[in-house]
């Protein structure tokens, strides 16, 4: 039986964990195995947390899907990273969550952000619907980030997104990564800077960023079209 799997990076003492969740497409069930593009893409992200956080008990978990695919109503990676959300409690009850999540992983981290243990979600060139809801991001603080020259996932429908998730928390802000693709491969430093910053902010590992905090109180649409 196919199952998820993670990687963990993780020292002794574990304070915080954040949860990488990687891309796929609209149906496959094809595995999803640790060789593919969209599973590599976000291993620099995980390496860069751990070891820029682990003075401070950062650990980072990174979630590899069963299948490929979103899959509709089965929502397959949707199960798998309520599953790798289940075994963190398990194995580090009480500590903050942080999910991040590239393309169709940004989706699945948008999604799950109500699970309790949740505060914040790093959601990179997200596939973001115009049906998909909001009400679980209540509490959570929210950063989007997107390339705007993707044509894989839609800057305007994250744009959109990034608006009615301002209606249910006022920590939301969004990025908009100048001369930059799906892939983040032109500004690869910038995108791994920004998600530092970010998630070692909403940590309080660091003072948060000072323009990651002025987009985050800016009323909308101000902080949410914040040039990259």
């Amino acid at each position: 039986m196919t199952r998820p799997s993670v990687r963990v990076l993780a020292g002794t003492e574990v304070r915080s964990v954040v949860l990488v969740l990687h891309g796929g497409e609209e149906r496959s069930t094809a595995p999803a195995h640790r060789f593919r593009p969209a599973y590599l893409r976000m291993l620099p992200f995980a390496r860069d947390l751990r070891w820029t956080g682990r003075n401070a008990g950062v650990a980072v978990w990174a979630l590899r899907y069963r299948y490929r695919g979103w899959n509709g109503a089965d929502l397959d990676p949707v199960r798998d990273a309520r599953w790798a959300l289940d075994e963190i409690r398990r194995t580090h009850p009480g500590v903050p969550v942080v999910l991040l999540g590239h393309s169709m992983g940004g989706r699945v981290a948008l999604r799950v952000a109500d699970a309790p243990a949740v505060v914040a979600v790093c959601a990179l060139a997200p596939w973001t619907p115009e049906t998909d809801r909001v009400d679980q991001l209540a509490g959570r603080t929210v950063l989007i980030a997107h390339g705007d020259q993707d044509t894989v996932t839609e800057p305007a429908l994250s744009l959109a997104y990034a608006v009615r998730a301002k209606e249910v928390t006022d920590a939301v802000c969004r990025f908009e990564v100048r001369d930059e693709s799906h892939a983040m491969l032109r500004r690869a430093k910038d995108w791994r800077l920004l998600v530092r910053r970010f998630v070692l902010g909403v940590l309080g590992v660091t003072e948060m960023d000072h323009v990651i905090a002025s987009a985050l109180a800016k009323p909308s649409p101000g902080g949410l079209i914040v040039p990259l």
